[in-house]
């Protein structure tokens, strides 16, 4: 065989492309973005004003939403909230077990579904979305989670919204501002094939 030939086909085998179901590919967005999810809660600063510390969870929150759509992606933020309820200590500082999901922080969990779900549904279509669409999505995903975290932290804590929104709002809002932002810039070049491997 001549060395062009033995080129060419060394060519068309590493131009084939692996197949992978639509269930696979939903099983690995979901699992990935558990795992995701749980990575950003060890990247944790606690703040002493406040009970809720400083993480990166809410930029995979956000980007679930975008990149699965609304049904993989609140299934993801449900998984993660379900896998650290069971006792892995997946959940910010290492925790884990209904005791951290009752307290202060509780909110902010329920959130990351809903948050998560409401991305994809304003994103939803097989249309890529303009660059001010996909920041409207950001912005109101994380307000979903800032309205579930206030919520429960005024009733856990026994104080009034107002109050609960200057402790867990607040101090988070520049944070969550950049990652969001960061969020946006990293969905928008993948957004066509994402839309193509997660239908929504």
């Amino acid at each position: 065989m001549a060395y062009a030939d033995v080129v060419n086909s060394v060519y068309r085998i590493t131009r084939k492309e692996i197949v992978i179901s639509p269930a696979a590919c939903a099983l690995i967005g979901v699992f990935g973005f558990i795992l995701a999810t749980a990575a950003g809660a060890f990247i944790r600063i606690p703040l002493p004003f406040t009970p809720v510390p400083l993480t990166l969870q809410t930029f995979f929150v956000l980007l679930s939403g975008a990149i699965l759509g609304r049904r993989l992606g609140i299934l993801s933020q449900a998984g993660y909230v379900i896998v650290g309820l069971i006792g892995l200590p997946i959940f910010a500082g290492a925790h884990a077990g209904g005791a951290y999901f009752l307290g202060p922080t509780g909110g902010y969990l329920v959130g990351f579904a809903a948050a998560s779900y409401v991305v994809g549904r304003i994103l939803k279509g097989r249309r890529p979305a303009n660059l001010l669409k996909i920041t409207f999505a950001m912005a109101a995903g994380s307000a979903v989670i800032y309205l579930f975290g206030a919520a429960w932290l005024a009733y856990i804590l026994k104080i009034s919204f107002e109050k609960a929104m200057l402790l867990g709002v607040l101090p988070f809002l520049p944070g969550d501002i950049v990652k969001a932002a960061v969020a946006v810039a990293l969905y928008k070049p993948i957004e066509k094939r994402m839309k193509d491997v997660f239908p929504a």
